[in-house]
């Protein structure tokens, strides 16, 4: 278990992420402006719903790791099924707001 928490990084999360994103953007062209091509529409389909899955386990343990903030594990493990795209986003902003100096490198979220 230790070594799998080693593997968590923000900058994979926000890799996955991205990933998640790009799948639900293919799956979402599958299903309405390319009528549904199976068996297409139910891989991407599946790879979003475990992808979802995953990346709300993990991004929970990596809140209570202070690799991401709270509130970025709760967009994503939220509504990242209804739609990821929002917590790609929220990786995107954290980004930004470190190049400016507005936000911490590491840990993210202290207490």
């Amino acid at each position: 278990m230790q070594r799998a928490i080693q593997f968590v990084t923000f900058r994979r999360l926000e890799v996955a992420s991205i990933t998640h994103s790009t799948v639900f953007l293919a799956l979402l062209i599958c299903a309405f402006a390319l009528g549904k091509p199976e068996p297409e529409t139910f891989i991407l389909g599946m790879t979003h719903g475990v992808m979802w899955i995953t990346m709300s386990l993990v991004c929970i343990v990596a809140a209570r790791m202070r690799i991401i903030p709270f509130w970025l594990a709760v967009t994503i493990s939220v509504l990242g099924g209804l739609g990821p795209f929002l917590g790609s986003l929220g990786f995107v902003l954290i980004e930004r707001r470190r190049g400016r100096g507005e936000w911490p490198s590491a840990p993210i979220v202290t207490r």
